[in-house]
């Protein structure tokens, strides 16, 4: 399937990016939104873009060959503050976060992110990663599985899902995505039957995202980025934050949120000792999704949220 950018209105509507200004792509992916960045930030401007997969950064160099004022990343984006400033910019104007997986982690099977296709249980983002869906599925003790898949898929049957599965593997080990999936298709009831209704997702949906997350230890990078994002940002500096599942914008909301408080004192403390000024403007009080157009267009932004700020201050 062709690699198409989601809500890239949104994206530069609320990034706002000038000419000469600096802004980094967190998850710089095929390149598409960093395209249109390079465009608006000019020959004075710089891209910063990250990405852990270098498949993809091979892929976006080529893409973006035609712009010199990049540098490019193979890293996490929980390292975005120490490989920011290494680059030679202590502050930036802009950041992106679209935290989507990039097209060839769906479509390439061998990647093992896809349940609807043939492929190893791997699940990284960068090759280099030891931890695989294999491991976790086939050696994590059934209590530690079942939590992977509550947390992270928030699977009301996750401890039933974890028993079969290690019942399952005591006698055969899981070895392809296809294998996973048909096993959960057949372990979990469907869902909606009951009313006569067809289920909304595939059985194998939630956990095949509490793998994906536990491998690639998803959220506590993501906690850590948006900490980092804010340490390097200009005051009048924007963030805009794409998500694509619940946990992810739970997280971007509560720290958006947290931050665009006057206070941010402890509750337990009796009087504010900070300034008592937001830290942030929140510029979407609630998230923005795609149009019915983009969805028509591309499927894969139906879930899409878009959060964005500005920063208005300096804090500690």
């Amino acid at each position: 399937m062709e690699h198409v950018s989601v809500l890239k209105e949104g994206v530069y509507k609320y990034l706002e990016l000038d000419t000469g200004e600096v802004v980094v792509d967190t998850t710089l992916g095929l390149g598409g939104h960093a395209a249109g960045m390079l465009e608006l930030v000019g020959e004075k401007g710089t891209l910063i873009g990250f990405d852990l997969d270098k498949d993809n950064l091979k892929e976006a160099e080529k893409r973006l060959k035609q712009y010199k004022n990049k540098i490019l990343i193979n890293d996490n984006f929980r390292s975005l503050k120490t490989r920011v400033q290494e680059a030679g910019f202590d502050q930036v104007d802009a950041i992106l976060f679209d935290l989507g997986l990039s097209s060839p982690h769906v479509d390439e099977a061998d990647r093992g992110f896809s349940f609807m296709k043939e492929g190893p249980l791997d699940m990284r983002f960068s090759k280099d990663q030891k931890l695989m869906a294999y491991d976790v599925v086939n050696a994590y003790p059934e209590d530690k599985l079942a939590d992977v898949i509550w947390r992270y898929g928030e699977e009301r049957q996750s401890r039933r899902i974890a028993r079969k599965i290690v019942e399952r593997r005591m006698a055969k080990k899981f070895e392809t995505t296809k294998d996973l999936a048909d096993f959960l298709e057949g372990a979990m009831p469907s869902r909606g039957k009951k009313k006569g209704r067809a289920s909304k997702h595939h059985p194998a949906t939630t956990v095949f995202q509490a793998l994906r997350i536990e491998v690639n230890d998803e959220l506590d990078a993501l906690k850590e980025a948006l900490q980092g994002s804010m340490d390097i940002l200009k005051v009048g500096g924007r963030i805009v934050v794409i998500s694509y599942h619940s946990l992810e914008d739970r997280i971007v909301k509560h720290f958006f949120k947290d931050l665009a408080r006057k206070c941010i004192c402890p509750q337990e403390v009796p009087m504010c000792k900070c300034r008592g000024e937001a830290v942030v403007e929140l510029l979407t009080r609630k998230p923005v999704g795609p149009s019915d157009e983009e969805m028509a267009k591309n499927p894969r932004a139906r879930s899409a949220k878009l959060r964005a700020i500005k920063k208005l201050i300096s804090f500690p």
